[in-house]
């Protein structure tokens, strides 16, 4: 499900997997295997995703088709 989630994102925003690898600091072909389920996503780099996105970790996760994050504190 999150597979499918950050390809969306990503091509929704009109990026390429590159620009996202330099964002994140790990080789293209390491946030390539992030969108392929070949990878598990470490927690800090599901934060930085969900946070450039604007969106949740539970959106990114499948666990709620609202992509509003949680209000902060």
């Amino acid at each position: 499900m999150i597979e499918l989630k950050l390809r969306a994102l990503r091509e929704d925003h009109d990026l390429t997997q590159a620009f996202l690898a330099g964002l994140l600091q790990v080789h293209q072909t390491t946030y390539s295997d992030y969108e392929r389920g070949n990878l598990n996503i470490p927690l800090s780099v599901l934060d930085t995703l969900a946070t450039y996105y604007g969106v949740s970790v539970d959106y990114l996760l499948g666990r709620t088709e609202e992509k509003t994050p949680y209000p902060l504190k």
